[in-house]
């Protein structure tokens, strides 16, 4: 087993599926000790039980993250219980009608923004606030291929993450002399639950998209963790301010 963040406490929020429980396997396999956060609770117990038959170390944390108070909870949950906060990986979001700007209601626009946009901003603060009390940490905001380009039909989505790069990048220069790292990752359509939930609802979306990926296929929840582990790695120790597209090729 390879023990690079063992030590480290890790706080992943989004951890029930898909990328986040594919990023807390992998902390968890490298020695750290993770939070598993969700609103999904039988999910995130799901992602925690993985962990600990591989001989791991977790626990979960039922948290909304478009609520600041709960996120402080959650923060403050980490630090109690294992004595620190080291990385924060903050994933947690949501697709959202796939329909013109001119016809998405202001209700669909804003519960978007404040998971997407406001939840990031809310675990950013409170981790910030944390590792300025300790040594210094690492921040990973997950963004989309969708924050660096449009994405037709998804305007309140896209719109979400290209803010959370902006955030990502003036957060990273303004923290740069106390020791957090903060970057962010783009993935094109990562295989989990939201991205087949789209498909399903128009199956020739699936075989169109692929098209515009140069590699043939879409992401894995394993081809993302490896990249935020990277970014959180002693190897990325000069990585600050980058916002890595994980997507085939396809900006390119």
């Amino acid at each position: 087993m390879d023990h690079m963040f063992a030590g480290k406490t890790i706080v992943i929020t989004g951890a029930a599926s898909g990328i986040g429980r594919a990023t807390a396997l992998l902390f968890a396999q490298r020695g750290g000790k993770v939070v598993v956060s969700d609103v999904n609770t039988a999910g995130g117990e799901e992602t925690v039980n993985k962990i600990k038959a591989a001989g791991g170390e977790a626990v979960f944390f039922e948290a909304n993250v478009g609520i600041a108070g709960e996120v402080n909870q959650l923060m403050d949950f980490a630090v109690s219980h294992y004595g620190s906060l080291d990385i924060g990986i903050n994933n947690a979001g949501i697709g959202g009608p796939r329909m013109r700007l001119g016809d998405i209601s202001a209700e669909a626009f804003d519960e978007i923004i404040s998971i997407n946009l406001h939840g990031v901003f809310y675990c950013m603060k409170s981790e910030i606030q944390h590792m300025l009390k300790g040594k210094g940490g690492v921040i990973v905001n997950v963004s989309s291929v969708a924050g660096m380009r449009a994405l037709p039909l998804s305007a309140a989505y896209s719109a979400s993450k290209h803010a959370v790069l902006g955030l990502t990048r003036t957060a990273a220069v303004e923290y740069s002399r106390k020791n957090i790292r903060i970057n962010a990752v783009c993935p094109v359509f990562t295989r989990s639950a939201m991205v087949d939930k789209m498909f399903e609802l128009d199956p020739r979306l699936e075989e169109r998209l692929v098209q515009a990926i140069p590699l043939g296929r879409y992401g894995e929840p394993e081809d993302i963790a490896g990249s935020i582990a990277w970014l959180c790695s002693p190897e990325a120790a000069f990585v600050t301010g980058l916002c890595l597209p994980i997507d085939g090729g396809m900006t390119a």
